[in-house]
């Protein structure tokens, strides 16, 4: 059979070839970002493991297409291209799952088993996806003089579904209908064009593949409803979602305290207690009323003015500020809109002093005024550090915003044998503010790290303690005495971060490899607390 009169076809199903294999990528990073995470090593692990496929995919395509050009086999091969795409969440769940409960238990083993296998989920689509591409080609090439101009004309359409599948899956699917109906959707486009081309080419074989939008279907309702991913043991899940950036997860203890969970879940990124709203946590976000009372003596809670937030999430450094000083106005940043609607359903984040700026930190540091008491940057999650808020030029536009007597106060990951993070956040705070004060909060793999826009010293923090009037709240004079009893000695590197060359990745890194190897693997969750 000719292939002429399908060529228009042909090129089509390139198109939708490409705009499938990139979903599939997007949609893949989305479906082990819940498990594994988000880090840049986790997304090289992603494209290079899509890569290698694909790499499979054209030369078993080119040896296939010579073997059986075939317009009939052709759609077949697409058919169930985009059969086992649409399979891929459903049979990579158990595997997703046994990741899931491995990581939070820190089992090696069971992690080291559990990834390939994940890996192996997507060998068959990807692979039969790379196929498309030359199959097209031996397909539509009727003249050996014009094949040079066949051949570039695929790989431009190809490439043009790459982009509305990139587009397509990151701006509406994923975010409108979540990873699992990406999959679908996809997919099934992919179908459609499969089942056209079979029935132009072959009724009868078109007849015999017509189970396979039927199963599709199936999957479409099998796929609706259950977690994304299993809670942690002993935590019950009150709130689950996707969002465009997390996969957010709200969990509360038999204590009644809830907790934001993000991706692998192994960070705690806001806590909460309906009972207990405004009380000493036992984590980071206590130490940020602190940064202010490094100033000179007497500073006294009626001087905090104004306060803004750069990574808001649930909204707990808020909280706080609100319970503990009243309605101050409080400037909050975040980057990710379903954490704001997370924090205000299920955090009590409704503070009428709170305005909320979706947006990125630096982008959204540039909508703010001056004259801010104190700027906290909760931004930072190993292996999550946004690099481009740790440098020179980024804590000058902060320091643009502060009050004369401001401060910028942030928390920064470590490890009992790694200091280097923090060491380079100092060094490069002290390029542009005259002090830099430490604290190491206990039971946690975190420096709290304070930088003031006046010279000052550990010792006015104790001053300002026994300054404190007796009607203080007694959360913020147990964080000024936890501050003062864990203070540390002010160490910085000769890294210096910038806009040019801010090293973070590296450094986070060796940080985190550097702990596993030293035989702590099992502790190294803290990185997270």
């Amino acid at each position: 059979m000719s292939p002429q009169p399908h060529r228009w076809l042909l090129y089509l199903s390139a198109f939708t070839a490409g705009m499938t294999t990139m979903a599939v990528e997007f949609a893949a990073s989305r479906l082990l970002g819940n498990i594994y995470g988000t880090s840049n090593i986790v997304w090289g692990c992603i494209i290079a493991m899509v890569l290698a496929y694909l790499t499979l995919g054209y030369f078993i395509g080119g040896r296939w297409a010579d073997r059986s050009p075939h317009i009939p086999t052709f759609y077949q091969l697409l058919a169930w291209a985009a059969m086992t795409s649409a399979l891929i969440p459903f049979i990579a769940r158990p595997a997703l799952w046994g990741a899931a409960q491995a990581i939070a238990r820190l089992d090696v083993a069971g992690i080291a088993l559990w990834v390939p296998l994940t890996m192996v989920v997507f060998i068959v689509p990807v692979v039969l996806l790379g196929c498309v591409s030359p199959f097209v080609v031996r397909l539509a090439i009727d003249d050996p003089a014009h094949s040079g101009m066949v051949v570039g004309r695929v790989y431009a359409v190809s490439t043009v579904g790459s982009l509305a599948g990139t587009f397509g899956a990151v701006l509406l699917t994923i975010p409108a209908v979540g990873t699992f109906r990406t999959f679908l959707i996809f997919a099934g486009a992919l179908m459609g064009l499969a089942l056209a081309g079979l029935f132009l080419a072959s009724r009868r074989r078109a007849a015999f593949s017509l189970w396979m939008p039927v199963a599709l279907v199936i999957l479409a309702v099998l796929g609706r409803g259950g977690t994304l991913k299993p809670p942690p043991d002993g935590l019950v899940l009150l709130y689950e979602t996707e969002t465009p950036y997390n996969l957010v997860q709200v969990v509360e203890t038999r204590h009644g305290d809830r907790l934001m969970l993000l991706n692998e879940g192994i960070g705690v990124h806001s806590v909460y207690n309906p009972d207990r709203p405004v009380a000493y946590t036992g984590g980071v976000w206590d130490y940020f009323l602190c940064g202010p009372y490094f100033n000179q003596p007497p500073y006294t809670p009626d001087r905090i003015e104004r306060i803004a937030i750069i990574g808001l999430a649930g909204g707990t450094v808020a909280q706080q500020y609100t319970g503990v000083y009243g309605p101050i106005p409080i400037d909050g940043i975040e980057i990710d809109p379903g954490l704001i609607e997370a924090g205000r359903e299920y955090f009590g984040m409704t503070m009428p002093n709170l305005n909320v700026i979706v947006e990125d930190g630096r982008a959204g540091l540039y909508q703010l005024g001056g004259g801010y008491t104190m700027i906290g940057i909760d931004a930072y999650r190993v292996p999550y550090i946004p690099w481009h808020l740790t440098t020179v030029e980024f804590f000058r536009e902060v320091q643009s915003h502060l009050a004369e007597d401001g401060v910028v106060t942030l928390n920064v990951g470590r490890t009992p044998i790694n200091r280097d993070l923090v060491e380079a956040v100092t060094a490069t705070l002290l390029q542009v503010f005259p002090s830099v004060h430490i604290v190491d909060p206990p039971n946690t793999f975190n420096s709290f790290v304070i930088a003031t826009n006046q010279p000052t010293s550990a010792e006015n923090l104790l001053a300002n303690i026994h300054a404190l009037p007796a009607d203080a709240h007694p959360l913020l004079r147990a964080s000024l005495e936890l501050a003062y009893t864990n203070l540390q000695p002010t160490l910085s590197s000769g890294v210096v971060l910038t806009d040019d060359h801010a090293p973070v990745e590296g450094i986070v890194n060796a940080l985190v490899l550097e702990y596993i190897l030293a035989g702590q693997a099992g502790q190294i969750q803290m990185l997270g607390q």
